[in-house]
């Protein structure tokens, strides 16, 4: 039986879905192209189709999440917020990608690589739209500056067993970033 255009899309979609879910749940060797077939609704056999490995699912996977997060439509006060708390720390799967998976990406394919490289742009750009205040050079400074502190923030709070601990490192990063928005001077 033939599938349409749109059915093929839709299977596509699906599957990048997933996988991008089960690589920032789990990371990229913990996970098989099989798994993210299953977890599709898809057969394995399928998978050829649509990618050419599971090198090539990775990259595509990665541009197609980080062409979502687009660094919080102009607020960053509000991104800051919502980025650093306790809801996107435990929701690894349905968080960051960057968060998630950028430690482990410089052990993949230059193709995953440059879709990090271009969400990584996206966010600078996105975070610097947030900052019109300031002159480009600045501008640019605190984009990339809150952008490394928000992640780091993340990914330290994941990484230990000391609740209270976990908390106060997103408390702290949050407040550090407000104040830098702060002193930015009115327009």
């Amino acid at each position: 039986m033939k599938v349409s255009r749109e059915q093929m899309a839709e299977n596509r979609r699906r599957i990048l879905e997933v996988a991008s879910r089960l690589f920032r749940d789990k990371g990229f060797d913990a996970v098989s192209v099989a798994e993210v077939m299953k977890a599709a609704g898809l057969t394995h056999g399928g998978f050829y189709g649509h990618f050419n490995s599971k090198d090539d699912l990775i990259a595509q996977s990665l541009a197609h999440v980080l062409a979502a997060d687009t660094g919080g439509g102009g607020d960053l006060r509000a991104y800051a917020d919502a980025y650093l708390s306790p809801r996107h720390r435990d929701n690894a799967a349905g968080g960051c990608p960057t968060a998630g998976l950028a430690a482990a990406l410089r052990h993949q394919t230059p193709a995953a690589r440059s879709a990090m490289t271009e969400g990584l742009r996206s966010q600078i750009d996105g975070i610097c739209n947030a900052l019109p205040e300031l002159d480009p050079e600045d501008r640019r400074r605190a984009a990339i500056g809150s952008w490394a502190a928000m992640v780091g923030a993340v990914v330290l709070a994941r990484a230990i067993d000391d609740p209270e601990l976990s908390d106060e490192v997103l408390e702290q990063t949050r407040a550090w970033i407000d104040t830098g928005i702060s002193r930015v001077p009115a327009g």
